[in-house]
């Protein structure tokens, strides 16, 4: 046996378990749900995109709002430890 037959032979049983694949109605709704995510996904980062204008404007506006306020506000001082005055018994 040559070795094109072998690979014709190879070519054709996956051709024919890929026309079997085609025909099984599991593997027409395995494809309608991926392309149903697909389509999810891409309005997903339609509106991710969407996004980074607005977090760009609110950037803005914090830098604005701190020289308006005088810098951005300072954190708060921690409180001082606090000693046990009772006794030891």
């Amino acid at each position: 046996m040559s070795q094109k037959d072998v690979l014709s032979r190879l070519a054709d049983a996956g051709e024919e378990a890929l026309e079997k694949l085609a025909g099984l109605p599991t593997t027409q709704r395995m494809l309608e749900a991926a392309n149903a995510l697909r389509e999810r996904v891409d309005e997903l980062q339609k509106r991710v995109r969407s996004l980074d204008p607005l977090e760009r404007r609110v950037a803005e506006l914090e830098r604005r709002l701190d020289e308006l306020t005088g810098g951005p506000p300072k954190p708060p001082e921690p409180e001082p430890e606090r000693t046990d005055t009772t006794p030891a018994e």
